[in-house]
């Protein structure tokens, strides 16, 4: 279900992006930055927070750097009625990043990372190896375009 923010402005657009790329500064100097109270800028946060808004505050990680130099999607086909199975596999696995259920002939969508082709082999066979899960399709990222991204969608929601 949608729920839509109500009073999402162009404060909040800012204040978000200021804190994106500069996530270890203080709330005064947030407001010093952007000409509002100290106040204004707890009081708005606390609102992104509780609203669903903003989800955290911690760093963000590149596995490449971990020495997981592959990034693949993995589309899988569930066997019917097995959906709580092939999610506690996953969750279970550290490299599967995230899943998302889809539309189409595949029920599942995982985005995977892996040490180098032999282990993103070596998860799909561990991903099949429980009867929940009956095919698995890995589409291997050669390079990424368009980087993970929100600030464009927070411009465009503070527009609206």
């Amino acid at each position: 279900m949608l729920v839509r923010l109500p009073k999402f402005d162009r404060l909040d657009a800012r204040l978000i992006a200021y804190l994106r790329q500069n996530p270890r500064v203080g709330l005064l100097e947030v407001a010093r930055q952007l000409g509002v109270a100290r106040g204004t800028v707890q009081a708005r946060l606390a609102k992104l927070e509780s609203s669903g808004v903003i989800t955290g505050h911690g760093p963000e990680i590149d596995p490449q750097s971990l020495g997981y130099s592959i990034t693949a999607f993995v589309l899988i086909e569930l066997a019917q009625g097995r959906l709580g199975e092939a999610v506690g596999m996953m969750e279970a696995m550290p490299e599967v990043l995230e899943a998302d259920g889809v539309s189409g002939p595949q029920d599942l969508i995982c985005r995977v990372v892996a040490r180098d082709t032999e282990h993103l082999q070596e998860l799909v066979n561990e991903l099949l190896s429980t009867p929940a899960i009956r095919r698995c399709t890995s589409y291997i990222v050669l390079s990424r375009q368009v980087p993970p991204r929100t600030g464009p969608l927070v411009d465009a929601a503070a527009e609206s």
